[in-house]
């Protein structure tokens, strides 16, 4: 498994593939599919002309002015975020069994983090370990490297290496409201190749450690093991997220983080 590690450069990557290799590709990776949920009677998603604003999202106790260290992050995690990171992505999670969690994008001015947009967020449906296995439903503690960018949609701006491929859209015989999870994904590096598609399913660490999480679009609950978040923050995070600003996600249960 690889945890910290450098980030390409910015590319674009047009991958043409069956939707049956799709199917495979997911129950194999971290966001594996849903439990029985309502299905969803809406309308597929739309590009909008203009996107809402993001409503800030304060942090209980972490204060927003420019921090000398990744606010709500102790030494255990702050020591492995690379000296030439400039982005950090912080999941914060309500709590060690919650779905719940916050994502906040903090960029490195001059010797502070400063915090930069915040949204709501959901986690494993069954909350964060520390030792992440295939199929436990918890999505794993840690820093990793965020390289790798892809969805069924057209690209939006990415500024990291991006892969449309209709073998990332999520497989039809999952209920509704999931079909459009993976829009938009960014590939979190946890034992995964650097410099590949998201749904590249090579495993460095083997198979049973898990892999296949990802940044992408909510449904409204708790995840396989990705992190998921609004589509506005996934198209906002994909035209900021920089290459050449070493983007990394820090992310875990509040307790576990400040450790």
């Amino acid at each position: 498994m690889r945890g910290v590690a450098g980030v390409g450069g910015g590319v674009r990557r047009t991958a043409v593939t069956t939707t049956a290799s799709a199917a495979l590709l997911l129950l194999l990776g971290g966001c594996g599919g849903p439990e029985p949920v309502p299905a969803h009677t809406g309308t597929p998603d739309t590009e909008a002309a203009a996107e809402p604003a993001d409503r800030p999202t304060r942090i209980p106790g972490v204060d927003d002015r420019l921090q000398p260290r990744v606010p709500g992050v102790g030494t255990r995690l702050q020591r492995r975020v690379p000296a030439d990171s400039r982005q950090v992505l912080a999941v914060y999670g309500d709590g060690r069994n919650s779905a719940d969690a916050t994502v906040v994008l903090y960029a490195k001015r001059g010797s502070g983090w400063d915090r930069v947009r915040g949204w709501p967020a959901h986690n494993g449906r069954k909350g964060w370990t520390t030792d992440h296995h295939e199929g436990d439903r918890r999505s794993p503690v840690g820093v990793f490297t965020l390289s790798d960018a892809g969805g069924v949609l057209p690209d939006p701006g990415a500024r990291l290496p991006y892969t449309r491929s209709a073998a990332i859209a999520a497989p039809r015989w999952w209920p509704r409201s999931y079909w459009h999870d993976f829009d938009y994904v960014i590939a979190i590096d946890y034992n995964r190749v650097e410099g590949t598609p998201p749904n590249d399913q090579t495993r460095p660490g083997g198979y049973s450690k898990g892999g296949g999480i990802w940044l992408h679009m909510d449904h409204g609950s708790g995840t396989s093991a990705c992190v998921s978040v609004s589509k506005e923050a996934m198209r906002y995070l994909l035209r900021t997220l920089d290459p050449d600003r070493h983007p990394v996600v820090v992310m875990g249960d509040r307790a576990d983080l400040s450790a």
